[in-house]
């Protein structure tokens, strides 16, 4: 039997890299569900504290964590004993930690990138960074997405995510090992499809909050919200995706959380512009990492790169840099040229143009 095959069938040894808010919750579950999980973080002081308190004070307070959860600084120590690996880091930290992952891999481990945006620097996709520079075949890499906010999952609320990848062995291992009583896990190969989908959402939320600040009504909002899953789809078509990936759980399902929900620091983020903060004030607001600043400039880099429009990433990256005030970013979309709902469409998902 191999390895992904007992870790499909039976308790495997995981290992979770990033101890924020979802790391955190992702090390609960997996270990509340009877896995031998270990969660890293980042520092030897931080891991100390949450070992002491049994609660992650600094990301997810209020969440007693179990004691068979063990919290090390020891990235070595922890993934040599674990057979699958989630990395729960900031997309600006995933090629350092993949990096180090590198030298540490035996070829059977299975690695599951968890963070939904893209490198900036190169444009690409978070699984390509990991399998690039851990030195990895792909097909040991997944990708884990959905509407999955870290407060309601760690308070035992129903939740749904994909997990994809290029081996359907792969997938179905991690999803046996991820899914529980209320978390229910999906498998798909459309890899491009759901890291674009977790990737670019980030984006439109910023919009979306934006409009929440304005008080501009749900009319509005819901139609930005649908243009946005037509530019995601857009961008995500020309990179090779399939598109009815876009009306899954990667794409609308992440895309109606993260615009909607307060807990999403995204939408908070645009929030807090629209209530008349500077970038500056909204983002040293946040104490965690805002994914789709960087993300809004990496969509406009590949939307020039594939020849198509991305309107909506182009004002909220001109938002972000000063050049648009939020009343001329709204203008910039309302004054565009009138065109067919459909106009340049994949025909598999109307709407989508």
């Amino acid at each position: 039997m191999s390895n992904m095959s007992r870790a499909a069938s039976e308790p495997t040894n995981v290992c979770v890299i990033g101890a924020g808010a979802w790391g955190t919750t992702l090390a609960r579950m997996v270990a509340l569900a009877g896995h031998s999980t270990t969660l890293v973080a980042r520092t030897h002081k931080h891991a100390e504290s949450i070992t002491r308190a049994r609660e992650n004070q600094s990301y997810l307070p209020g969440v007693t964590l179990p004691p068979v959860l063990a919290v090390t600084a020891d990235l070595p120590g922890a993934v040599v004993e674990a057979a699958i690996v989630l990395i729960v880091v900031p997309s600006r930290e995933v090629r350092s930690v993949a990096t180090a992952l590198g030298p540490l891999l035996n070829g059977d481990h299975i690695l599951v990138s968890c963070a939904k945006g893209l490198e900036v620097e190169t444009l690409r996709r978070l699984s390509d960074v990991i399998v690039d520079a851990a030195s990895i075949r792909t097909d040991r890499v997944c990708a884990l997405s959905g509407p999955n906010l870290s407060g309601e999952i760690a308070a035992g609320m129903p939740a749904s995510a994909v997990v994809a990848s290029a081996s359907q062995e792969a997938a179905s291992a991690v999803q046996a090992t991820l899914s529980n009583g209320s978390f229910r896990v999906y498998t798909g190969t459309d890899v491009v499809g759901v890291e674009y989908g977790g990737a670019l959402k980030n984006v439109v939320a910023i919009g979306a909050g934006v409009a929440d600040g304005l008080g501009l009504g749900q009319n509005a909002k819901a139609a930005f919200i649908t243009r946005g899953l037509a530019e995601i789809t857009r961008l995500g078509v020309a990179a090779g995706a399939h598109p009815l990936t876009f009306s899954g759980l990667s794409g609308l399902g992440d895309l109606i959380a993260t615009c909607q929900s307060p807990l999403s620091r995204n939408r908070s983020f645009g929030e807090r512009l629209g209530r008349g903060m500077t970038v500056r004030e909204a983002t040293e607001s946040e104490h965690h990492v805002i994914e789709g600043i960087a993300t809004a400039r990496a969509a406009v880099a590949l939307s020039e790169r594939f020849g198509v429009e991305a309107p909506i990433a182009s004002v909220v990256t001109r938002v972000i840099d000063g050049e648009l005030t939020v009343h001329a970013a709204i203008e910039a979309l309302l004054s565009r040229a009138r065109r067919p709902e459909l106009d340049g469409a994949p025909s598999a998902i109307p709407g989508s143009g």
